[in-house]
């Protein structure tokens, strides 16, 4: 009589793309985006079974399928920042019955954020919830600009030239940079939000509008400035690898969308934007920031922005944000993330209980080619006035067409980017809404359509004037004479 083999179980693996697909469409794990908006993490839900969007903003006016926006608001301190939003979401009573309503097996599910603290991650505990992004200390750590620089040296990825310096006053700001880099600055604070603490010096009264901001920190970023262009490419830092995602272009700084200087305000994706020997540095280079994240313990979502220096064709790191960005929505619809999976989906996978092999070299060759890049823009409209202005009335999310006259009508409902058709359509995303109020810097919306909004010598177009125009044009609002009144968040709700 011979012995019986011990027949042993093991969880079958994912092999390649379509099992992962597959798998993400026979999800049964509650999986929410908590956050202001959707608009990172736009159509996530059509590839995810279960994935359900927790919004402060409703911007769908109760359209979407996906979205759950608590009804009634209850009393809480002015918001600052994202993660006040989110903390307010998770407390909220209505949210916490909704997430206790689709717990699965008594499991609550996993979570994203666009940004979030410690006070954020225990929250999500107390529910129940899994925060499926590395943690909040480790993220703030990378987000710091200076330490940023420091990574990017252990990867061997290249920086404009710069010193990491304490500055005291202006005296102090020219011994620690002259010799080096010259009198025409730009200094960056550890954190920073959309152009918000970058400060372009090349006199002391330039440096004086901004002292108080510079001085206070213990150590600031002081580089050349030089004659250059930013970019933006994302990546997802895998067990299997480095993923990484074509270099966009980036719209920063335009008056007519933001009033910050450096300030991002969109992005364009086509091919041919840069040279071969860009892309090909560009992704080498986040190949290698991504392979140095993943020593440092980190996993998932990652944006680079890149400076391309116009008058060498040198290409730099500008900055880190470890997490989905602004423009994941442009990333996450473009044709090689369609033909493929898209990258947000390769960052939760990482937090499945799930095991899975692909070739990551194989996808990002994929990726590479520019036959698998398509065109599309984006940009951020903003509030650009100084003025604090009560709204009464706003355009609302989905597909407007534009006439030939250069006036837009509101078309359909849609709930992103895919449904727009040709140039003279776009897609727009209402944040600011009626009985909201109008201050310097809100993000009134974003509008996504096909084909290009900047010209070659990177100015806007005059499709993109006239869209901005036009959707300003959809709002009627009427100026508030106490500037206090009024809610302000202090930085962008997309970033």
């Amino acid at each position: 009589m011979t012995a019986k083999k011990k027949v042993t179980h093991s969880k079958s693996i994912l092999k390649g793309i379509s099992d992962i697909r597959r798998f993400f469409y026979k999800n049964e794990t509650p999986i929410y985006f908590v956050s202001a908006t959707n608009f990172n993490l736009l159509g996530a839900d059509e590839w995810i079974k279960g994935f359900k969007f927790i919004l402060n903003i409703e911007c769908f006016d109760g359209l979407h399928p996906n979205v759950f926006s608590p009804k009634e608001e209850i009393p809480h301190d002015e918001f600052e920042s994202i993660e006040d939003i989110n903390n307010y979401l998770l407390q909220h009573p209505e949210v916490q019955a909704y997430i206790h309503s689709r717990k699965v097996n008594g499991k609550a599910g996993k979570v994203m954020f666009l940004m979030f603290d410690e006070k954020t991650e225990k929250l999500a505990k107390k529910l129940g919830l899994e925060v499926i992004f590395p943690s909040a200390k480790m993220r703030n750590s990378m987000d710091n600009k200076v330490n940023t620089n420091r990574i990017a040296e252990k990867a061997g990825v290249p920086c404009v030239p710069y010193v990491l310096s304490p500055v005291n006053d202006y005296k102090h700001l020219g011994e620690v940079s002259k010799k080096e880099l010259g009198d025409d600055l730009v200094i960056q604070t550890p954190f920073g939000d959309s152009g918000h603490t970058t400060f372009f010096i090349s006199n002391e009264e330039e440096y004086l509008k901004h002292a108080n901001e510079i001085e206070q920190e213990d150590e600031v970023k002081i580089m050349k400035r030089i004659n250059c262009r930013g970019s933006a490419i994302e990546a997802c830092v895998t067990k299997n690898g480095t993923i990484v995602a074509p270099l966009m272009t980036e719209l920063v700084g335009f008056k007519e969308l933001t009033p910050y200087k450096g300030g991002w305000c969109g992005n364009e994706i086509y091919p041919n934007a840069f040279t071969p020997s860009i892309r090909q540095n560009a992704r080498k280079y986040t190949q290698l920031f991504g392979d140095q994240l993943r020593k440092e313990g980190y996993k998932g979502y990652f944006e680079l922005d890149f400076l391309i220096d116009q008058d060498n064709g040198q290409i730099y790191l500008g900055e880190l944000n470890p997490r989905i960005t602004g423009a994941s929505s442009i990333t996450n619809h473009a044709v090689f993330a369609l033909a493929d999976a898209p990258l947000h989906l390769f960052h939760i996978l990482e937090w499945m209980d799930a095991d899975y092999k692909f070739s990551v070299k194989a996808l990002n060759q994929r990726w590479g080619r520019q036959e698998n890049i398509d065109n599309w823009s984006q940009m951020v409209i903003k509030h650009t006035e100084d003025t604090v202005e009560y709204v009464h009335d706003a355009p609302a999310s989905g597909i407007w067409n534009m006439f030939d006259n250069g006036h837009i009508k509101f078309d359909r409902m849609d709930t992103h980017r895919r449904a727009v058709e040709s140039e003279s359509e776009a897609f727009f995303l209402r944040i600011t809404k009626k009985g909201d109020y109008l201050y310097e810097g809100a993000d009134m919306g974003i509008l996504v359509s096909r084909g290009r909004m900047m010209t070659d010598d990177f100015q806007l177009t005059p499709r993109a004037i006239g869209w901005i125009n036009a959707i300003k044009s959809q709002y009627t609002s009427a100026m508030v004479e106490d500037k206090r009144e009024g809610a302000k968040l202090k930085g962008s709700l997309t970033k």
